[in-house]
Formats: C-alpha cells, structure tokens, sequence
C-alpha cells in the first residue's frame, strides 16, 4: 500500500510539472530540452501563440529576430536584458531533442552587440546585424558555415555598410534587403555573384524591418497602425505586382496583430510559420509568437 502511494504521488508531481507553463529562466547549459520540431510545441493555428515559454521566450528578457535554418535543424533569435547588451542565441537539434539556447558570439567580442541574425536559404552563412554605439554604426556582417562551427566574423564588403544598416533578410536569389536606420526605409541590393555593389529603395509606402519572401512576391513589415502617429505598431504584407511595384501595406489582422507593438516578422523556410514579437510582457519587454502562415495568404489579393 505504502509502495502504490509512493508511485501515485510520483504520478501526479509529474503530471503537474508537465502542465506548469509558466515561464522561467533559460540557462547556458548543454542539457537537452523539449522533443521533435519546434521545441515540442504544438504547430499553431490562425491565431498567434507564444513560442517555447521559458526556453525562448524568457521572462525579464526581449526576444526577437527568428530565424531557422533550411533544414529546421537551428534556431536563432536575439535577446538582451534592458540596459543590457543585444545577443544572438541559438539552439540545435539533436535527435528528437533540442539544446537549451547559448550564445553564437560571431564577433568574439569585437563587436558589443550582435543581433538580427539571418541563416540564408543553403544555410551555409549566417548575415547579422553588430554595432558599438547605437544609431551610430550598425552594419551588416556576415560568418560562414564550417563543417562543425562558423568562421571568423567578417563586415559585409558593400556600399550599403557606408550607411546606417540592420535587419538583413536574404531572398532565394541571394539578393540582400535591409533597413536604413538613418533614412527609416528599406533597401535591397542585388546579388552580383556574392557581392553587393549597388543599392535600391523597396519602394513600399511605409514599414521597416522588412522580411522578405524567397521567391520575392512579398515582403513582411512593422509599421503603426494605418501610418498613425501612435507608438504600436502591427505587422503588415506588401504583394509584389505584376509591374513590379508594391501593394500598399495590409495590415494581418487580430490574428496576429493586437493593442499591443508586434514587430520583426521573419518566415520559416517551409514557408509554413509566421514567427514575430509581441511587446505583451510586463515591463514592455517582448515575447516571440508564431502563427499559420495561411494568415498572409487570407490578404492576398485576387487577381
């Protein structure tokens, strides 16, 4: 009797560890967390969820910047405490099984803050954003993949670098989009056998941290609500036309959009999930969520 009591207790401490969500601190350490693809976590629907509460998505902590690699194997996202420094972290699969979240630390300190890394769509470079002193010298750097690590850290050799730059997103062609901090606007720079000579505006009406599409038929925004003058801002969809201009910006709706700032859109590269970053947590600090990509498709306009 004193025995089935003991395995009954055991049960239901199990039982009630599994259905804690409450969010907690990550930690640097190599132990293995939650199974299969996407941390374990149930794929969502038409309605945007929090992702991997207290493995990513951490409390006292911002989050944001989502990116996977091709093969759905690596996770990166930026994260920084407030008044702390902008970090990229990342998180491998192993098995069923995937890495608690470490820091990439590309620049091996040359730079103070690296963030709003980008894993190509052959997934063997990684684009960042790093900088010491903020609104002042951000700029795009890039590390290649090795057989079991990265190489050293080298800043884009492009004209676009001249300029105050962040958030690099990489079309299937290789053509390079990114935000000007200085001039608020989205550029792009076509590829020219790995290089980035010359520079282009988007040509959208308003947004900024611009994801955009591999086959470049759209490209996702932040921007205020309807170009108000209010702090929050929601996500949006630009369609690429048939002449080659843009769509006017659509807002995504309450299914992704709420009352509070969503922000840095980002794709997997199935093409199956929206993940962005809501600024919901008390504090104003952000959380990652992701939602069906179904959600863009329902703008779409009809042709």
């Amino acid at each position: 009797m004193k025995k089935a009591y003991s395995i009954l207790v055991l049960v239901l401490v199990l039982f009630l560890d599994a259905c804690n969500t409450k969010k907690q601190d990550s930690n640097d350490s190599d132990t293995l967390t939650t199974e299969v693809s996407y941390f374990g976590q149930n794929p969502p629907g038409m309605t945007a969820e929090i992702f991997a509460p207290g493995v990513v998505s951490v409390n006292g902590r911002y989050e944001y910047a989502v990116s996977f690699s091709p093969d759905l194997d690596e996770m990166y996202f930026s994260g920084n405490k407030k008044d702390e420094v902008q970090i990229v972290y990342y998180s491998k699969r192993k098995g069923d099984k995937w890495t608690h979240p470490k820091k990439a630390n590309f620049t091996k300190g040359r730079k103070k803050n690296e963030f709003e890394a980008f894993v190509n769509m052959t997934g063997d470079k990684i684009y960042f954003a790093a900088y010491d002193s903020i609104f002042s010298d951000e700029s795009i750097w890039y590390v290649d993949r090795l057989e079991n690590s990265w190489s050293d850290a080298r800043k884009l050799d492009s004209p676009l670098n001249d300029d105050v730059v962040f958030y690099p997103t990489i079309a299937e062609n290789g053509d390079l989009f990114y935000t000007s901090i200085s001039k608020r606007k989205m550029f792009y720079a076509p590829n020219k056998n790995g290089k980035y000579p010359e520079m282009h505006e988007v040509g959208i009406d308003y947004g900024i941290h611009g994801f955009i599409s591999p086959s470049q038929d759209f490209i996702l925004v932040d921007a205020r609500k309807e170009n108000d003058k209010t702090k929050d801002k929601d996500i949006h969809v630009c369609f690429k036309k048939k002449d080659g201009t843009w769509s006017k910006p659509m807002n995504l709706g309450s299914a992704v959009n709420s009352d509070f700032t969503e922000t840095c859109p980002s794709l997997t590269p199935d093409g199956k999930y929206l993940f962005f970053s809501r600024y919901n947590e008390e504090g104003g600090l952000s959380n990652i969520y992701w939602v069906s990509a179904e959600v863009i498709d329902k703008v779409r306009p009809i042709d």
